[in-house]
């Protein structure tokens, strides 16, 4: 899986994500660079799922947990209040990594 990267970009990491968006579900890869976040879903054809985040669109980054004790993923809100849903493992370092893009 491959991503354009811009000028100067690098990629920090990366991880194999469940992304949820009100009824909707994608598998995809979660690729963090020195420069954004990069959601890409690994279904062909679905480039309309695809989509970047800034470090200066993220307003909070919080933990959510299933049945209110499994550890599960991160959320992302928006600046614009929107919240994107990542099911992911090392949530920790994800995001302590993400707050020091902003």
């Amino acid at each position: 899986m491959r991503i354009n990267l811009k000028a100067n970009e690098v990629v920090i990491k990366a991880t194999d994500t469940l992304h949820t968006s009100g009824t909707d579900e994608t598998k995809g890869k979660l690729i963090m660079t020195n420069q954004r976040l990069y959601f890409k879903s690994l279904k062909s054809g679905e480039d309309h799922r695809n989509f970047e985040i800034l470090p200066g669109e993220i307003r909070d980054i919080l933990f959510y947990n299933v049945l209110s004790i499994i550890p599960r993923g991160l959320d992302l809100v928006t600046s614009d209040g929107k919240k994107l849903r990542f099911s992911m493992k090392n949530r920790k370092e994800w995001c302590r990594q993400i707050a020091l893009m902003g």
